[in-house]
């Protein structure tokens, strides 16, 4: 053999080092065909179930009328590719409460920490509730309908929810000095009713009729109105026992 035929031959079985064949890949599992990673697949399905659920029930359904089947269909997904996400139907459910609490809350607490006085302060909050639900109508249908019946887990989870509202707005009215004179307890009993005076509120904002804008200013009014009460109440509040 030539040393010329030797070296062909060597060289043949010899990886290149630029080829790209030969550069590190990532495991074929964590790619999806689209170019997407097996993690943003897997966020983009379970988007896909939640909105499912919601369109579902704002045709008038209850989420506790809804059958798994009927959610994947909407959703365009196998109803094996459910369980890769939520292990039955209240797991969604209380995703779903979790996905309209956690964004709210973190719109009022900037509300609440923009530096305005009181009032100014309130009727801004006010204002970007009154935003978040409209922008938010199937999420505050399904609390409305879920708050007052169907699953005891979701209700459950709601009334958590409105409990983190309630003690984030009394940690905030401690931080700015308000009603300094109430004990922990009572200032949030107050902030409690707030809560509650608010997600009575979004029934009448998702029912107000599209177009009317004299009587959703009257509507908003009232809503403040009824908010500055429970304040000025507060101010004249005496607490009779110990804090708590």
């Amino acid at each position: 053999m030539t040393a010329t035929a030797y070296t062909c031959r060597v060289t043949s079985r010899s990886p290149h080092p630029a080829d790209p064949a030969n550069e590190p890949r990532a495991p074929a599992a964590e790619i999806a065909e689209n170019g997407e990673s097996r993690v943003e697949r897997k966020q983009r399905t379970r988007a896909h179930l939640l909105s499912a659920a919601l369109k579902l029930m704002g045709e008038g359904r209850g989420f506790s009328s809804l059958s798994l089947r009927e959610i994947t269909r909407e959703a365009g997904v196998v109803p094996t590719s459910f369980y890769r996400h939520f292990d039955n139907l209240d797991e969604l459910g209380l995703a779903l409460v979790e996905e309209c609490g956690v964004t709210l809350r973190r719109l009022l607490r900037e509300a609440r920490r923009t530096g305005l006085e009181p009032t100014q302060m309130l009727r801004s909050s006010v204002a970007i509730y009154q935003r978040y639900v409209e922008q938010h109508r199937l999420h505050f249908l399904f609390i409305s309908g879920e708050r007052g019946g169907g699953s005891p887990l979701i209700r459950a989870a709601i009334r958590t929810e409105e409990s983190h509202f309630a003690n984030e707005m009394a940690q905030d009215m401690r931080r700015l000095g308000l009603h300094p004179k109430l004990t922990t307890s009572t200032l949030q009993m107050l902030c409690g009713l707030v809560v509650t005076t608010m997600i009575n509120a979004a029934i009448d904002i998702l029912d107000l009729p599209p177009g009317q804008p004299q009587q959703e200013r009257e509507m908003m009014e009232t809503f403040i109105r009824q908010l500055r009460l429970i304040f000025l109440g507060a101010r004249f509040w005496r607490d009779g026992g110990r804090e708590g």
